[in-house]
């Protein structure tokens, strides 16, 4: 994590990188699920490598729909798994754990649900190229 600290980059390093708007960096901070770790003395925002991978799962989690409820639920289960300092114990690890699964499960549906859209677009596309092409 030490290492984690010395790397900060400002808001404007983080949209580059990552390809998210800087009014879509500042609305996930404003909602409270992907604040930068730091700001300099004149109120610059800096994000560490853990700060610019949270953006990334966040921004996954909003191109496929989910609320920022959602996602806020999911960032502070994942954030009670992996807590270093007090990891929780047998049972509550696996009621979150099951709560995970869940998170899971909605993901691989909306993926479903793309995979479906992008075979109908695809065969949309072929048929108009069909159209296009003389035939031979």
């Amino acid at each position: 994590m030490a290492d984690d600290q010395r790397w900060q980059m400002r808001i404007g390093e983080v949209a580059e990188r990552t390809g998210l708007s800087l009014r879509a960096i500042r609305h996930y901070e404003d909602a409270g699920i992907a604040a930068p770790s730091a700001r300099t003395k004149g109120g610059f925002r800096l994000y560490t490598a853990t700060d610019v991978e949270r953006l990334l799962l966040v921004a996954r989690m909003g191109s496929l729909g989910f609320t920022v409820d959602e996602v806020r639920g999911l960032l502070e289960l994942t954030d009670r798994l992996a807590a270093p300092d007090a990891p929780p114990p047998g049972e509550e690890r696996e009621r979150l754990r099951t709560r995970l699964a869940a998170y899971r499960a909605a993901v691989e549906a909306r993926c479903e649900t793309l995979r479906l859209r992008l075979r109908g677009a695809e065969e949309l596309s072929a048929f108009l190229r069909g159209r296009l092409d003389p035939v031979g």
